[in-house]
C-alpha cells in the first residue's frame, strides 16, 4: 500500500509525468530513425519504469554481450546525457525540499539507468 502511495504522489509532484513524456519523446525519434529501434524499446521501458519506481529496481541482464556495451555508447551520444541530465536536475530540485527528498533519491536511481540503459531490465523488487 505504501509503494502505491509513493507511486501516485511520484505521478503527481515528483516529476513522473514529465520525465515519461522525455523517455516517449527519445523513444519516438529513435523509432523514426529505423535502425536505433532497441534504443526506442529501451526508451519504452525506462518510461513505464520512471511512471511507476517505486517498488522496482533495474538490474543488468547477465546475458546481454558486448553488442550492448557499445550500443550504450551510442545511445548516450543520441539522448542518454540529456535523460540523465533530467534526472540529475529534478533529484536536485525535489532534495531541497523534506518532503521531496524520497523522490530525489529516486531520481538519482534512475540516472544510471537513464545513461546507460541497455543490458539492463526493470524488476520488481520483494
Amino acid at each position: 500500500m505504501i509503494r502505491f502511495v509513493l507511486n501516485v504522489l511520484w505521478l503527481i509532484f515528483g516529476g513522473g509525468i514529465v520525465l515519461a513524456a522525455g523517455y516517449g519523446v527519445a523513444a519516438l525519434i529513435c523509432f523514426l530513425l529505423v535502425v536505433t529501434v532497441p534504443f526506442g524499446v529501451a526508451a519504452l521501458r525506462l518510461a513505464v519504469y520512471s511512471l511507476w519506481p517505486f517498488g522496482r529496481t533495474v538490474v543488468p541482464k547477465p546475458d546481454s554481450g558486448i553488442a550492448s556495451g557499445l550500443a550504450n555508447v551510442l545511445w548516450v551520444v543520441l539522448a542518454g546525457w540529456w535523460l540523465a541530465l533530467s534526472h540529475l536536475l529534478a533529484g536536485i530540485a525535489l532534495c531541497l525540499t523534506i518532503i521531496g527528498i524520497p523522490f530525489g533519491i529516486a531520481n538519482f536511481k534512475l540516472v544510471p539507468a537513464a545513461f546507460w540503459p541497455l543490458g539492463r531490465e526493470v524488476i520488481d523488487t520483494p
